[in-house]
């Protein structure tokens, strides 16, 4: 990153983005994107030159080392180039368009993604990371070009915008011939995920490794539904070996974005608040089935990283850790044996051995990666080791670990607060809630609702992000569907139906500001928000879910709740519209295919009502139920299934019910259990 002593800064110093703040001392003349830019485009008739990051991307960094700093190669880009910088991050509408329009060129797609537009936003050429030499060529080329073969470009533009302004939609529709039973259904999901497994070191079979949590989370389900073992030991084996791995913090919690090999070993050092948030979903849920100690403290230690790394005084978190410290990646975690033993002392070498420390290093420059390569209970045979004892060994040597650690130049901090992120950490709060049963955690997770509240919405309306004080930009289909999602978990671990109420004024909002009744999906941007050459709509699953999957879950869980039929005929079309791609590319659909096996399985409802609702609550969730739409109350009711239930004085009582028709009530967890799991 740019050092700052003798550089005159640019437009970009007045940026809210920690991004954009990056590149304001490069000599590159960049605006942000705004109406400026785009006008100066036009009346000097200039191709702009559009380039999207983040601020922990570490190519991004390389490249405005090698590119933006250097003098002669931002000449190049000034004199011939209106320079816009973009963060991915606060302007995912933007990379959205640009990034498929590169894809659609051939490219693989990636950041930094550098995008060359005619003056009227129309991309003609693309790419992603680019060497000095390669991009001071490509530049002269396309100014070249652009003088030189006006129409070509125009031609190319203009082809590419067709291609932007196609719907996605209509091409992956389910082309309605098939009609597969849903146990059948489940099995394909099943099998075409399978065939990838590693079952060596869990997760899919390929480097560099994702988590992708809601296939993991899907995975679950399909064992809840199935018995199936081979699913449940592969489930296992995936989240004992991301737990072992480097891509793990083992000394401070939370998880890297990705290893760069197969066996989770060597992270990518960068730490994403919505990796870390949906993880916590995962392991809850896997916590709540195996009831593991390990996925235990997983799930505490990350949400102590949380408070004690990522957590803004008033409660929102902020979106990333770089990689980089001191301009080196990893350098912040990375330790020398020599060091663990100063530190250590007399428990160094048990240390060193759980983690695979040795003298020449187990990563690069005699630096080592944690990782634990032992299974845990093979290491405490041969060291005559208690469970107990070791854990408070470990414990006590994080803790020093720790304190060393802090003394360190810290990586840099992306500190803008995002709504949809934070709204996925609430899901991932309220999850480890429901797991752990610890009030504290369900406090944090209100906390963090109060702070979006307070600071990024307007009634109905949310903003895409805050830091110091909140952008203009409003929010985009992922922050509403996010925050719809985050209401229904709140609702979820405490029965208070405000949260139901403020979810269903969002969902109205969405449907009117974003719903295409053409194909009953959603835009990504608001019907209010800046016109760009194309308005898209995100369908398939990646690390962050599609933002149309999780409106998909929230109108069927909230239709379900209001026993709204509208709601819940739109969310089974939209399943219904890419049953067939569901089925056949699971890795791309994961979410779609948790949204539909909620769909299909005929969940039960269960109405909890009396004056111990929430302690009959807690005493069915330490069952995995993950399918089950619970509701309770201990007086009057709004919610259609509530509102009729007889309160007994001194008595909690379970109605479970299935499309509002409810079996006998009972009074005890296991007859409430058995009428939930047993369909008939």
């Amino acid at each position: 990153m740019t050092t700052t002593s003798h550089k005159k800064s640019n437009r970009l110093i007045h940026s809210t983005s920690p991004y954009l703040l990056q590149h304001a001392y490069n000599p590159v003349d960049w605006f942000e994107w705004n109406t400026e830019a785009l006008e100066k485009a036009k009346r000097e008739d200039k191709p702009m030159l559009v380039s999207i990051g983040y601020s922990s991307c570490h190519w991004c960094h390389v490249m405005e080392r090698e590119c933006f700093e250097q003098e002669d190669l931002a000449s190049l880009m000034n004199d011939y180039f209106v320079c816009i910088k973009v963060d991915r991050e606060e302007r995912p509408d933007i990379d959205q368009v640009y990034m498929e329009a590169v894809q659609a060129m051939g490219i693989n797609g990636g950041w930094p993604l550098n995008v060359f537009l005619t003056s009227d936003q129309k991309p003609f050429y693309g790419g992603t990371y680019f060497p000095p030499k390669v991009w001071a060529q490509v530049l002269t080329n396309i100014h070249q070009a652009y003088q030189e073969r006006r129409s070509e470009i125009t031609d190319s533009a203009e082809e590419l915008t067709k291609i932007l302004s196609s719907t996605d939609s209509n091409r992956f529709r389910s082309s309605g011939k098939e009609n597969i039973e849903f146990q059948q259904s489940l099995q394909t999901i099943y099998n075409n995920l399978e065939r990838n497994f590693d079952y060596s070191w869990g997760g899919l079979e390929k480097a560099p490794k994702f988590i992708m949590p809601s296939i993991w989370l899907w995975l679950l389900r399909f064992h809840h539904l199935t018995s199936n073992p081979k699913a449940l030991q592969h489930l296992i084996l995936t989240l004992d070996k991301i737990a072992q791995g480097g891509i793990y913090d083992q000394v401070g919690g939370g998880f890297a974005r990705y290893s760069v090999d197969g066996e989770w070993f060597v992270p990518h050092f960068e730490k994403m608040l919505y990796d870390n948030a949906q993880l916590l979903s995962l392991y809850s849920e896997a916590y709540t089935l195996t009831k593991k100690p390990q996925f235990k403290r997983i799930i505490a230690q990350t949400i102590s990283w949380l408070e004690r790394e990522m957590m803004h005084p008033d409660g929102g978190f902020y979106s990333a850790l770089d990689a980089d410290s001191e301009g080196v990646e990893g350098k912040f975690y990375c330790w020398t044996k020599t060091e663990l033993e100063n530190a250590l002392s007399d428990d160094a070498q048990l240390f060193c051995t759980y983690y695979g420390v040795t003298e020449e290093g187990n990563w690069e420059h005699g630096q080592n990666i944690l990782k634990r390569i032992f299974p845990e209970q093979e290491f405490l045979n041969q060291h005559s080791l208690t469970d107990a004892a070791w854990q408070e060994k470990l414990k006590h040597g994080h803790q020093i670990l720790l304190r060393i650690r802090e003394q360190r130049v810290r990586p840099g901090l992306d500190d803008k607060i995002l709504t949809g992120w934070n709204a996925m950490t609430i899901v991932g709060l309220v999850d480890a809630y429901l797991a752990l049963q610890d009030e504290s955690i369900l406090v944090l997770a209100i906390k963090n609702m109060t702070f979006l509240e307070t600071n990024l919405t307007d009634g109905t309306k949310c903003f895409r992000t805050f830091r110091n004080e909140r952008s203009v930009t409003e929010g985009f289909l992922e922050d509403y569907a996010c925050l719809i999602h985050a209401y229904l978990k709140l609702y979820e671990a405490d029965f208070n139906e405000e949260w139901i109420t403020k979810a269903t004024a969002l969902t109205e909002y969405v449907l009117e500001h974003f719903y295409d009744p053409m194909d009953k999906l959603f835009f990504f941007t608001s019907s209010r928000a800046e016109k760009l050459i194309a308005r898209r709509k995100e369908l398939f699953d990646n690390v962050i879910p599609a933002s149309n999957s999780i409106m998909a879950q929230n109108i069927l869980r909230l239709g379900t709740l209001l026993d709204n039929t509208e709601w819940k005929e739109l969310a089974h079309s939209m399943m219904g519209s890419f049953t067939e791609l569901i089925t056949k590319e699971p890795n791309y659909m994961s979410n779609w295919a948790i949204a539909f096996t909620a769909w299909q399985s005929n969940p039960a409802e269960v109405a909890i009502v009396g004056n111990q609702t929430l302690q009959a609550h807690r005493a069915l969730r330490e069952h995995y139920l993950p399918l089950t739409l619970f509701m309770g109350t201990a007086g009057k009711s709004n919610l259609p299934l509530l509102r009729d239930k007889a309160i007994t004085p001194d008595q909690t009582t379970y109605y479970v019910c299935r499309n509002f028709t409810c079996k006998q009530p009972v009074q005890k967890v296991n007859e409430a259990l058995e009428q939930i799991l047993n369909k008939s």
